[in-house]
Formats: C-alpha cells, sequence, structure tokens
C-alpha cells in the first residue's frame, strides 16, 4: 500500500471532521464529495448553499455540510472571541465582525472552537491568506517555537529513504532560518514523518559540505542547527552537516561520513533555507516523477494546510486526508 493509501486508510479508521472554505470552487466541491462518498473525512463547506449547489451540479454532496456564516447562528460568537483575541492588537468589533464573514476566517474559528478537526484551502487563496488566520487564532502548538512546512515526497522505484518516502523541510514557508529555527524544523519534520508514515526518523542535516569538508557561514549554520537540535532531542536519529549524497546512499556514506548512525539511510532531508528546500522538492517531482504533497504546515496548534492553486480535486482530498491524520495526535 502507497503512502497516500495508507493516510487515507488511516483517515477512514477514524474520521474527522476537515473545513473546505474555497465552496466557489468546482475543484473543492469535487473533493468534498469524494471525501464524502468514500467516507474519508466529514466535510464542511463554506458559503451560500443555494450557490455552492448550484456550482456543484451533476456532483453528490449527501452528507457534506454547508455553513453559511451569515445564517448560521455562530457568527456574533466567533466575532465576539475574535475581538477578544485582537483586541490589544487594535482590533474593534466592527472590524471583528467583518473579518468574521471572511470563509478563511471563520473556518479556522470552527477548528478553534472544536466545531471541526482541521482545514485545507489555498485553492484560490495565496499562502499568506491562508495561514493568517491560522496564525492569529490558533497560534503555535504548545512547547512550538516555530511553524514550518514540509512536502511529504513518494519516489518511485526507489531504494532510499523509507520505501522511496521521504519527508524535505522546509520548502515551503521558512525563507532563512537561522540555526535555532533550523533545529526547531527538524525536531517538527521528526514528528510529523513519524505521525504520518509510522516509520522511524532518520534526519539528516544537509548542506554543500560533509563534516568539514568546507567551512562558511553556511556550513556553520547547519553545524550549530545540528548541535541545537541534539541538544534538544538527544534521543532523535539525527546528523550533521551532511550532503545529500552523503545522506542518503550507503556507500557514499561510508567514505564521506564513516561513524554517523544517520548518514546513508536518511529520510527525513532538512535543506538550509527556503531556496534549497523548494528547488530540491521540485527537482525530484519533475525529473524523478515523484508524488509530492504539501506544503504541509507544522507547528500550528490545530492542522491547517495550504493547496498549491494548480491543484487538482485528488490533490486536494489528500491533504485533506492528511490533514486528518494530523489531527489525530
Amino acid at each position: 500500500m502507497g503512502f497516500i493509501d495508507t493516510i487515507i486508510a488511516k483517515a477512514k479508521a477514524n474520521r474527522k471532521t476537515i473545513v473546505l472554505p474555497e465552496a466557489s470552487d468546482r475543484r473543492v466541491l469535487e473533493a468534498a464529495a469524494r471525501l464524502s462518498a468514500e467516507e474519508i473525512t466529514n466535510v464542511v463547506l463554506i458559503g451560500d448553499p443555494d450557490a455552492i449547489r448550484a456550482e456543484a451540479a451533476g456532483l453528490d454532496l449527501t452528507g457534506v455540510r454547508i455553513v453559511n456564516p451569515l445564517s448560521e447562528g455562530k457568527l456574533d460568537e466567533y466575532t465576539a472571541l475574535y475581538y477578544e483575541m485582537r483586541k490589544n492588537r487594535g482590533m474593534t468589533p466592527e472590524k471583528a465582525a467583518e473579518t468574521m464573514k471572511n470563509p478563511l476566517f471563520y473556518g479556522v474559528m470552527m477548528v478553534k472552537t472544536g466545531e471541526a478537526d482541521g482545514m485545507v484551502a489555498g485553492a484560490i487563496n495565496s499562502t499568506a491568506n491562508t495561514l493568517r488566520p491560522a496564525l492569529q487564532i490558533l497560534r503555535t502548538a504548545p512547547g512550538t517555537k516555530l511553524v514550518s512546512a514540509f512536502f511529504m515526497m513518494v519516489v518511485p522505484d526507489c531504494q532510499y529513504g523509507l520505501d522511496g518516502t521521504f519527508l524535505f523541510a522546509d520548502s515551503g514557508l521558512v525563507e532563512n532560518p537561522n540555526a535555532d529555527e533550523l533545529s526547531e524544523i527538524a525536531l517538527s519534520s521528526a514528528k510529523s514523518f513519524r505521525q504520518l508514515t509510522g516509520g522511524e526518523p532518520r534526519v539528516a542535516m544537509l548542506s554543500y559540505s560533509t563534516k568539514g569538508s568546507a567551512h562558511s557561514e553556511l556550513t556553520d549554520k547547519v553545524i550549530e542547527a545540528t548541535r541545537l537540535a541534539k541538544e534538544k532531542a538527544p534521543d532523535l536519529s539525527l546528523d550533521g552537516e551532511l550532503q545529500l549524497d552523503a545522506a542518503i546512499d550507503a556507500g557514499v556514506a561510508s567514505s564521506k561520513a564513516p561513524g554517523s548512525d544517520v548518514a546513508g539511510t536518511a529520510n527525513v532531508l532538512v535543506f538550509p533555507d527556503l531556496n534549497a528546500g523548494n528547488i530540491g522538492y521540485k527537482i525530484v517531482q519533475r525529473l524523478a516523477k515523484a508524488e509530492a504533497y504539501g506544503p504541509i504546515t507544522q507547528g500550528i496548534a490545530r492542522p491547517v494546510n495550504d493547496l498549491s492553486r494548480g491543484c487538482i480535486a485528488d490533490d486536494i482530498v489528500g491533504v485533506a486526508a492528511i490533514t486528518a491524520v494530523q489531527a489525530m495526535d
């Protein structure tokens, strides 16, 4: 069973409620119909019911809950809660009321209050617009300093990683993490890998240098991040600084990083910055024809995930299932 099939099976076994706030988009409606029909998750769509049903012509939305913020009865409650959370930052009751009419903010507030377990958006909204409500309302998870993003990469016919499955981080959010932030990304990524795959994370802190083969401010950052991560999680299998070939190929690792308990076996790849991480996942996706699921966020108190605006309905189903599994933690 492949990665996403395993995720869907986990989601089916413990159905969670996922909000899809972009209900004006046909791809979202197709995904909602499939998620409900296949009993992967419970689904909430946000918007005017008549407009949604018109857009969904030919689709079966049986079992899908449609919520209209203007008539559902929760708008005043959510407005008061949002105002209370943000009043010290200049929020007014009037602005809070207007903000809560936005489906993205309303959907996140449903997650905040337990009406839903997670939210998936981004088919028609930017990453910034998708994540802003989550960061304002849900904030970071206890014990987590930083929200970051990753991709799950499934490479066909691959001998490396966990049967060709890898986690790449940060490939979607944090542009230029410092050493402490990079260590936090590593710890969150290890947790995410274990949560989604059930496998034991083996974390490589990537660089253009392996174990001192080069020296610069860039390598120093990765070396320091490795030290901090090991200090914070001494039982975690983690090592750096490692070049990509030394991280995943045992033959290369034996010559470049002898004695490393991670080199040659890594399945969680932590990139030194967003340039490297984003370029890296797209190279693997295009040239190795890998499946790429993400960007998946980590570190938010409850799961909210972003989509590519070029996504198809199947992508939305996959990310909704991943969000449901995250919500089980």
